[in-house]
């Protein structure tokens, strides 16, 4: 009989108690010495560079350009990649025209908002939006039907000077 009466018990008691622990539970943070993350939240593709970044935006890099550098950062949910020259200023403005930007090129005040981050600090560049007199815009290839690019999501065009007749241009898509 006691055992009749135990085994009635019990459930309820083990019911109440998963409920007040798994109540408990949700409302409490995991211990600080306990990482959830496995991984950092982004980290650099080895061995992709000027080439694989002019692929993916679907680019020639310009013929004489000089000092050229890319990158492809692996994040959770997409890849972004960049791409940087100096080139003629005439040259510059072509390449930001085939990409059809959503507005001409203009100068803004610098922004730490970028699709880039400090990206550009990994190949040892200033980052476009800490420079001065910069000019930028942005293109939404899906927004203006341009089927070349079809499979990026956006692209930041910022232009900067850099002593004598040439420009600097980052390009950074996802």
């Amino acid at each position: 009989m006691t055992l009749r009466l135990t085994a009635r018990v019990l459930p309820p008691v083990s019911a109440a108690a998963l409920a007040v622990g798994l109540a408990l539970g949700g409302c409490t943070s995991a211990p600080s010495d306990r990482t959830t993350r496995a991984a950092p939240s982004s980290t650099w593709a080895k061995g992709a560079g000027a080439p694989e970044a002019a692929a993916f935006m679907r680019i020639q890099i310009p013929e004489g350009a000089t000092e050229v550098s890319g990158a492809v950062r692996v994040q959770p949910q997409e890849k972004v990649y960049l791409l940087s020259f100096v080139t003629s200023e005439r040259t510059a403005k072509t390449i930001a025209e085939d990409l059809r930007p959503d507005s001409p090129l203009a100068v803004e005040s610098p922004s730490a908002s970028s699709l880039s981050g400090d990206g550009f600090r990994h190949l040892g560049l200033t980052p476009p939006q800490e420079l001065k007199s910069v000019r930028t815009t942005s293109a939404c290839p899906p927004c203006v039907d341009d089927s070349r690019r079809r499979h990026i999501q956006g692209i930041e065009i910022h232009i900067g000077e850099v002593p004598g007749e040439r420009v600097r241009v980052y390009l950074t898509a996802y």
